[in-house]
């Protein structure tokens, strides 16, 4: 455990201070709170609700660090970031990236699809289009999903989330 709290509290230094020099910009202040144990069981309701907390994204990308398979969660990412991209340039350099990344044999964060998913990948981002990852991003959705979300709801960190710490009555006696 003391092991995962370090992880998840470098990976939460660095994306918060990331964060924060995004949001100098933007006008917004994030940082991360460690969440109520009620907060955190809720995550175990859906992976859609892990996704969608930022502390909960971090702790799964830490756990699935751990397992050595953060690719999945990072070209996932890539492919939300992908999506909400405007411009057809910006889309089609990201497409590029995201390919050379993760699809492409030899990738240097190469996740797991099959042959014919990356064959059509790679004919599809000559004319990028926000739906050409598609395919790809729910096989490593559903791999995440059905494989790694619930190794991390049993997961020493994950159950030490969930308890609830005594009030420490004997702290503020001395």
């Amino acid at each position: 455990i003391k092991d995962w709290k370090t992880r998840l509290s470098y990976f939460l230094q660095n994306s918060s201070s990331s964060t924060k020099m995004k949001s100098k910009k933007v006008g917004k202040h994030h940082t991360y709170f460690r969440p109520s144990p009620e907060e955190a069981q809720l995550w175990s309701e859906a992976f859609d609700e892990l996704l969608a907390n930022k502390y909960g994204l971090a702790a799964f990308r830490a756990f699935l660090k751990s397992e050595f398979c953060e690719e999945n969660i990072e070209f996932w990412l890539a492919c939300e970031d992908f999506k909400k991209t405007k411009s057809p340039q910006k889309l089609t350099s990201k497409a590029k990236k995201i390919y050379n990344d993760f699809i492409e044999k030899e990738a240097p964060k190469e996740i797991n699809i099959d042959f014919q998913t990356k064959n059509m990948i790679a004919q599809n981002i000559q004319g990028a289009t926000h739906t050409c990852f598609s395919a790809a991003q729910k096989r490593v959705y559903s791999l995440m999903e059905n494989n790694s979300y619930p190794r991390f709801l049993e997961s020493e960190f994950y159950q030490e989330l969930c308890k609830k710490t005594p009030v420490a009555r004997a702290a503020q006696g001395t």
